[in-house]
């Protein structure tokens, strides 16, 4: 077979597309104006212009969490990678599948302070899940198709190349996609039947189980969540979601006790304290659902479920940890319950569905509302109520703080992939040019950014890419004229001394 050459720009742009890329993310500099060039001469590949790199990666991650496809994005060297860290480290908090390009100085600079250059590689190895720098033309290609593997099995997440200037000018061989492999990576999807057997005679024995689950079912892909619903159903077992989870459950199931954690549900915190079998499925028992360690769930035994092992016995120590795909490992336990007949204990099974309900009538998100003083919840209740009037598909991204979590309390979420959030890092201004990358990805959608006045100010720039790109995003503000959750912790905390936070 004759051997292709071509420049190690047009090599970058020939692997994006034979791994079926439709859209790039970026802002051009100087580091990178050869790939920009390649782009220029091409019409499989659209490019979206953000007004600042953050952007643009925020606006990736929406592509690809809606899409459960990679989001892609390019920058030039120096401040342009270091304007992506904060959304590469929001992505791997979230586990959400990016690959990043970032220009570098050409080699024989690299070390010599020269103009824009930064240790893109060595800032970015805490906030990636792996990073290149390439060094040789015949590497471009191999280089991105392993990336993509690497962002897109095991636990999700962000990948960066750095590319000297110069290896993208010279020449070098390309390599098909069915050519690579990794040498070393092959994360484990399969679990051990014999675990599967203990997790199935740990159901059938629970009296007071609950499902715990979070946003490793929805990375697993939609028929992940099918699964799910149809494991729950069958058992007749509550079920309570994570931030990040949200969607992955019917929220409307009559099974769903909501989201649980720190600004959860009343009925879903009580179920899992006073639950005897925690199943986590696709979560990592983090800081805001769990609280005092030494207090969580304090006679209940735990099964984790995740592929990624290191997420294990991390936080809490789990009876019996099961590492795989979540979407196999559910479909394993489906089977195995209704191969072997099992039941569930309907008479402790329906007292404890009757103390939870005891727990419902709490109604822990009630509220009066007044004359005078529209409140938050009652306004996201009504945007909710046009959104159901309205035949599009509807997306709901989200900024962060107090707003963050009405919308996660007041706003329905039935499918997966519909809510975009960021759950770990907590980054303000990432709904706006999230919302951006959700319409980009569905054009025909409805697509609204909830958002409060302080998190809107952080990326408002990307309104010119809206407009530029007349993407129809609706922008939800709550106007409170405060930093509305900064201002609730210093009230609670710090004596009411409202310290720059109005």
């Amino acid at each position: 077979m004759t051997e292709e050459r071509m420049s190690g720009a047009a090599l970058i742009i020939r692997a994006l597309q034979d791994q079926g890329v439709d859209t790039i993310f970026g802002y051009p500099g100087g580091a990178v104006l050869p790939i920009y060039d390649e782009i220029f001469k091409q019409n499989q590949l659209r490019h979206i212009l953000a007004r600042q790199e953050g952007g643009a990666v925020h606006a990736a991650e929406g592509y690809a969490r809606s899409t459960g496809k990679v989001g892609v994005v390019l920058v030039t060297s120096g401040p342009g990678a270091t304007n992506a860290v904060t959304g590469l480290t929001d992505a791997l908090m979230d586990s959400i599948p990016i690959i990043c390009f970032t220009g570098q100085v050409p080699t024989h600079l690299i070390g010599n302070d020269a103009f824009q250059e930064a240790d893109t590689t060595g800032i970015t190895r805490p906030c990636t899940k792996h990073n290149y720098l390439i060094k040789s033309p015949d590497d471009v290609a191999r280089v991105v198709h392993e990336a993509f593997m690497v962002a897109t099995s095991g636990r999700p997440g962000p990948v960066v190349i750095d590319v000297p200037k110069d290896v993208q000018f010279a020449e070098g061989v390309y390599q098909p996609p069915s050519t690579v492999r990794h040498r070393s990576y092959n994360p484990q999807t399969e679990p051990s039947s014999g675990k599967i057997d203990e997790a199935l005679d740990m159901l059938a024995a629970a009296k007071k189980p609950v499902f715990y689950v979070g946003g490793g079912v929805i990375n697993a892909g939609p028929e992940a969540s099918e699964t799910l619903v149809k494991l729950v159903h069958t058992t007749g077992y509550p079920c309570t979601q994570t931030l990040m989870g949200l969607g992955a459950f019917p929220g409307s199931d009559p099974l769903s006790v909501g989201m649980l954690g720190m600004h959860g549900m009343y009925e879903a915190n009580l179920a899992m304290h006073q639950s005897d079998l925690i199943v986590c499925v696709g979560a990592r028992f983090d800081d805001r659902v769990t609280g005092r360690i030494d207090a969580f769930a304090p006679n209940a035994k735990k099964i984790h479920i995740d592929i990624d092992p290191s997420s294990i016995n991390k936080n809490v120590h789990v009876d019996l940890p099961i590492i795989g795909d979540c979407g196999v490992v559910l479909t394993q336990l489906l089977d195995g319950w209704n191969a072997k007949g099992l039941k569930a204990d309907g008479a402790a099974i329906s007292a404890w569905w009757e103390q939870i309900n005891g727990w419902r009538e709490r109604k822990c998100l009630s509220y009066v509302q007044g004359k005078d003083i529209i409140k938050p919840q009652y306004a996201l209740e009504r945007l909710q109520a046009h959104m159901d009037k309205d035949p599009r598909e509807g997306y709901i991204t989200t900024e962060v703080g107090q707003h963050q979590m009405w919308a996660a309390q007041h706003l329905k979420f039935e499918k997966p992939n519909h809510w975009m959030t960021s759950g770990g890092l907590g980054t303000m201004g990432y709904g706006l040019p999230a919302a951006i990358g959700v319409q980009i990805a569905h054009p025909d959608a409805l697509v609204v950014d909830v958002s409060g006045e302080a998190s809107f100010l952080m990326n408002m720039q990307e309104m010119s890419s809206a407009a530029q790109y007349k993407t129809p995003i609706k922008v939800f503000i709550l106007n409170n004229e405060w930093m509305g959750m900064v201002r609730q912790w210093q009230e609670l905390l710090h004596g009411g001394r409202y310290a720059e936070s109005y």
